[in-house]
């Protein structure tokens, strides 16, 4: 199954766009929910069914003030780290990966858990783990305290070393040049991941490349959909939290691709509406942990500023689907 279908990129003016003093808004697609979100947030929402509140979470489940709001709301007790939850309780995992250690001391606390970890960042954390049993270095490319990224070095400390970005490149040191390989944490921006990993590659001409791409299918399709209608923008408007890494991204590809602005925000109150004088084209997108409710909060405030013309700019088509963990499947009968 592919994750996406390329599609054919067509923007248009209709008629009434073309005239004088016409506004539009520009609506990105894909964007939202990817399958690693949708999947840790249900598999929250499962567990309050199956077991009641109150339901411990460690950090935020994904990385979006509604949605953890929202959970909170229903009794769920979101926690830093699992010597805050009591003996014996159940704890989820978020979408974003834990380090070994974590899932050791909740064992040693006699914790419940369900682990929500993305598929996709299991997958990075199994690359690291092999390479590591190989003695590679690895040069994780990632932000630095990013909850993704801790997890992924927690698999193999001592051969780990974290890039953020191509300006921490000269700082890199590695014991054999031959025996190197790039992994990187899931949200980047593909452009910049790239631009690091050339930097890298000029220092170490046989840095070997991931057995598949880490930057996830989500991430990059919503970046190629917001570079699709950039140009076109006077504005970009993105929702999402000042915390998600890949809503954060979208905002800089957005500037990057031409957008005369960009901001990003958590709900459409937040819109400036100084940030509409002189605007005629908005585009709207929203980060991979964003639900769809927030995004037709903000078509409905651009309705009432006279941007009822919505035109979608699809890129792709996403269709993978992630099954919930197995604690929470139906029983086979």
């Amino acid at each position: 199954m592919t994750s996406a279908i390329p599609l054919n990129v067509g923007i248009t003016r209709s008629a009434s766009a073309a005239d004088a003093g016409a506004k539009r808004v520009l609506l990105a697609e894909p964007r939202g929910y990817c399958a690693g979100v949708d999947r840790a947030v249900e598999t929250v929402e499962k567990a309050l069914e199956q077991h009641g509140a109150p339901i411990y979470v460690r950090k935020e489940i994904v990385h979006n003030r509604h949605v953890v709001e929202t959970l909170r709301e229903r009794g769920v007790i979101f926690v830093d780290e699992t010597d805050e939850v009591p003996e014996g309780a159940l704890v989820v995992f978020s979408a974003h990966g834990v380090a070994p250690t974590v899932h050791e001391t909740a064992a040693e606390r006699n914790l419940r858990t369900i682990d929500a970890t993305c598929p996709l960042v299991t997958k990075v954390h199994q690359e690291a783990k092999r390479f590591a049993r190989d003695d590679y270095d690895i040069l994780l490319i990632g932000h630095e305290g990013h909850e993704e990224v801790e997890g992924t070095a927690g698999e193999a400390p001592r051969h780990v070393q974290l890039v953020d970005g191509p300006d921490s490149v000269d700082r890199v040191t590695v014991r054999d040049p031959a025996k190197v390989i790039w992994l990187s944490q899931t949200t980047l921006s593909v452009d910049e991941t790239m631009e690091t990993v050339e930097r890298l590659r000029q220092r170490f001409p046989t840095l070997q490349d991931p057995p598949s791409d880490d930057i996830c299918y989500a991430t990059s399709n919503r970046q190629t959909a917001v570079k699709a209608m950039a140009p076109e923008c006077d504005l970009v408007i993105v929702v999402g939290s000042r915390n998600s890494s890949n809503s954060v991204r979208l905002v800089e590809v957005a500037l990057g691709a031409g957008a005369r602005a960009a901001h990003l925000i958590d709900y459409a109150r937040e819109i400036d509406p100084a940030w509409l004088d002189g605007v005629r084209t908005v585009g709207v997108t929203s980060g991979a942990s964003v639900p769809e409710i927030l995004v037709t909060g903000v078509l409905d405030l651009l309705a009432e500023h006279g941007f009822g013309e919505v035109q979608p700019v699809t890129t792709a088509n996403e269709t993978l689907v992630f099954s919930l963990p197995r604690e929470l499947r139906p029983a086979r009968r």
